[in-house]
């Protein structure tokens, strides 16, 4: 019985995987990132490359920026003047930082304008808001969600239901969070937000970029074609995911017997590589931003290269309210929901889709 109470205590973790390919109509990759809208960290693993080309330089150095303000009222963001100015004219995010989301309040403003509210039972009840329990909450519910929809609601500000929410806000239960926002919009300054929220204190920030050479790297063989692999001749999706994960976290692949911390190994059949090109971005990065190295990346093999395949990997904030779309987001034991692209030399890609036990299965 302890045995099986342990069994049912361990994190549950739920993986997707499918195959397209970029000249698809029917290809879902685009959607699928713009959907993924809170990204703390970015990493692309290039095999057969020593340097970075300009033109992925110069994209990489470009993700950011992005901002962070402390102590912002949540009133600040359902304001007529902060929805026409950014809502209304370009894809603004907000995230609350620093927030549990099995604990405490968080906050997200999606880029379609919609504010979700995670809230704690006495919370939701002090504001007199229409939500829902949290799918998440098991029998007894201690979180509810609250869904605001401001675009909807600029579209009458005189109304009772914005009357309702203001006042909420301001007067009944005032809420202030440190938030992380980011504002996407190519015909615009970069120093609108630093401006509008002088009043409070903000700082602007650029994401960290890690860039780091890999010699000698023992790389699995991949099929474009074979997403469950071939005995002898390729492997799964599934055994690459984990040497990702391994390679992502500088893990040795070597399996040495005097190696106490780790005896995982390289995939098998395997090749080595000479040197691999690993970048990681870290910070508050936008599916905008991450477009653009795709697709950057769709383009890597117009020119000929030693390599069959290079990888995208994304992760997302694990306190975050939300996964993909409204898609509601747990933590429960890690918080995770990620994904990553193979992008192969035929425009062939593996698309892997992976979230844990508190999360709706990926899109």
């Amino acid at each position: 019985m302890a045995t099986l109470r342990r069994l049912r205590e361990a994190p549950r973790h739920l993986l997707v995987c499918e195959k397209s390919n970029f000249g698809n109509h029917k290809s879902r990759h685009r959607h699928l990132v713009q959907t993924h809208y809170y990204n703390y960290r970015v990493s692309f693993l290039l095999p057969e490359c020593g340097i970075l080309s300009e033109e992925l330089k110069n994209l990489v150095m470009q993700t950011g920026p992005y901002y962070f303000v402390k102590n912002l009222p949540l009133h600040e963001l359902i304001t007529p003047e902060f929805i026409s100015t950014f809502i209304k004219k370009g894809s603004c995010y907000a995230l609350t930082y620093n927030t549990n989301i099995d604990e405490d309040n968080t906050v997200a403003l999606l880029p379609n304008g919609k504010l979700i509210l995670s809230l704690d039972k006495d919370t939701y009840e002090e504001t007199g808001l229409q939500g829902h329990p949290s799918q998440f909450s098991g029998r007894k519910i201690m979180k509810f969600i609250v869904s605001i929809d401001l675009m909807e609601l600029s579209l009458n500000l005189d109304s009772k239901k914005y009357e309702r929410i203001s006042w909420s806000f301001k007067e009944k239960k005032p809420l202030k969070f440190d938030f992380l926002l980011a504002w996407h919009n190519t015909g615009s300054e970069e120093s609108t937000m630093m401006s509008y929220f002088s009043k409070y204190q903000i700082q602007e920030h650029q994401p960290k970029v890690a860039l780091s050479t890999v010699r000698d790297l023992q790389c699995p063989v991949l099929q474009s074609s074979e997403l469950d692999g071939a005995p002898e001749v390729s492997c799964q999706a599934l055994e690459l995911f984990d040497w990702l994960g391994a390679v992502f976290s500088n893990v040795s692949l070597n399996n040495e017997p005097n190696n106490f911390i780790s005896t995982y190994c390289c995939p098998q059949p395997s090749t080595v590589v000479a040197k691999a090109y690993l970048c990681t971005i870290t910070g508050f990065i936008l599916p905008e931003k991450i477009c653009l190295l795709l697709e950057h990346l769709c383009h890597y093999f117009d020119e000929l290269k030693l390599a069959p395949w290079v990888t995208l990997s994304v992760q997302g904030f694990a306190d975050s309210p939300v996964s993909w779309g409204k898609n509601e987001h747990g933590f429960w034991k890690g918080g995770e929901h990620l994904y990553n692209f193979v992008i192969f030399n035929n425009q062939d890609y593996w698309l892997q889709m992976a979230v844990g036990a508190n999360d709706h299965c990926p899109p």
